[in-house]
């Protein structure tokens, strides 16, 4: 592979003061063929990142939860079709908004149950808060303090009791909208083990997996390892120069301690080699080290589609076409305009805070792209990083 595109391309990005870092991997199979470490952990001091520094990984916590949870069906502990009420009883009798409504209050009560598999898929009907804040179900969020980006200072039993107070934006199964759903995925996985969410997946997941760098809390002894947060001066233009700390996080408020809330869809701090571990047991058909986390056919069932038909992943502000949900992963259909053959069936997830991470079964190729800055799910530099290495890959490595 010709490791200098890679590397020159994302330099760009920090000689021009859009992003403080970038920390790169690519494999093929489960064989490294890149790696890489750019930029800065902190702008100020221009201390350079190490394969040790320490990222917020955001969203990327997602996949981390899904799978836990599924090692839980492995056991047979539920079934995908079981009502989320089976377990949580709050879940049942949900009320749902009716179309057009303009309050809360003007929704009727749902015909169908939340299953588990809507849960993993963000077909549940649940919301997030922020990502469509004027809608009047992220309002109903807000409003209960319950929006994707606020301080928590309950537990997952609390936080989940006053998720199952709001309406849902749409009849389960019949949608999909990115949702607070894998922090009930977090608090299913609590029923189920009887174990706290954060003990289950270190003991199950973690810990085997030689993640000794990856929980939802960064101990002082590590502190000086956490990277710095950065926003772009200009919110609306991702391509502008120019950095500043971000402060309006409350990503850091867990550190040195255990936060007593442990958000199953955002919570955890990792690694770039940490996170490989995790991605390259996945890719490996739920193998790795000598032990087997999950049975390859499950594997495969989480990256197959659970939406209805018709229903893709749709955000107001990221257009995402031809991208449907299995459990826990977003799947392609079908390359973007432009983009490789080889993308077809790639499953994928990032962070909102610039983690990414994309697996493409058919031509055995995964990259993982890191950095800090806030908003960075859906920015250029994932997207130029994924189209040098499909681009590597076509001319064979």
């Amino acid at each position: 592979m010709t490791i200098s595109l890679i590397d020159s391309a994302m330099q760009r990005y920090i000689d021009d003061d859009i992003l403080s870092c970038v920390s790169s991997m690519v494999l093929k199979g489960t064989e490294i063929v890149h790696q890489s470490y750019l930029g800065f952990s902190d702008l100020e001091t221009k201390l350079p990142v190490q394969p040790d520094s320490i990222f917020r990984i955001a969203s990327n916590t997602k996949i981390v939860t899904s799978v836990a949870l599924m090692m839980l069906y492995e056991q047979g502990r539920f079934g995908l079709d079981d009502p989320v009420a089976k377990f949580l009883p709050e879940f049942s009798d949900m009320m749902v908004l009716n179309k057009g409504a303009q309050s809360g209050q003007d929704c009727l009560p749902a015909k169908n149950p939340i299953l588990i598999r809507h849960l993993l898929s963000h077909s549940a009907g649940l919301s997030y808060g922020f990502i469509e804040p004027e809608s009047v179900i992220d309002q109903c969020y807000n409003a209960a303090s319950l929006g994707g980006l606020s301080a928590q200072d309950s537990n997952l039993e609390s936080f989940v009791r006053s998720v199952a107070e709001l309406p849902l934006a749409f009849e389960p199964g019949s949608g999909w909208r990115y949702s607070v759903a894998t922090d009930v995925c977090a608090r299913l996985i609590e029923v189920l083990s009887d174990l706290p969410a954060d003990v289950f997946m270190k003991k199950m997941l973690l810990d085997p997996l030689g993640m000794k760098d990856t929980d939802f809390f960064v101990p002082e002894a590590k502190r000086d390892r956490l990277l710095s947060l950065y926003a772009p001066r200009d919110f609306f233009d991702p391509m502008a120069s120019g950095l500043n700390k971000y402060e309006g996080t409350s990503a850091d408020e867990a550190l040195n301690h255990p936060p007593t809330f442990i958000s199953g869809g955002g919570g955890l701090y990792s690694t770039l080699p940490d996170y490989a571990e995790f991605i390259r047991m996945i890719v490996n058909g739920g193998h790795w080290q000598g032990h087997q986390y999950l049975q390859p056919e499950t594997i495969k069932l989480m990256r197959t589609n659970q939406l209805a038909d018709g229903i893709g992943v749709n955000f107001p502000f990221w257009e995402m076409p031809g991208t449907v949900f299995g459990l826990g992963f977003a799947i392609k259909t079908e390359p973007a305009e432009g983009e490789s053959a080889l993308a077809l069936g790639e499953y994928h997830w990032g962070g909102l805070m610039g983690t990414h991470s994309w697996m493409a079964p058919a031509a055995e190729l995964t990259g993982l792209c890191f950095t800090q800055r806030m908003p960075g799910f859906w920015h250029p530099f994932s997207h130029e990083f994924q189209q040098i290495v499909y681009a590597e890959a076509e001319k064979g490595f």
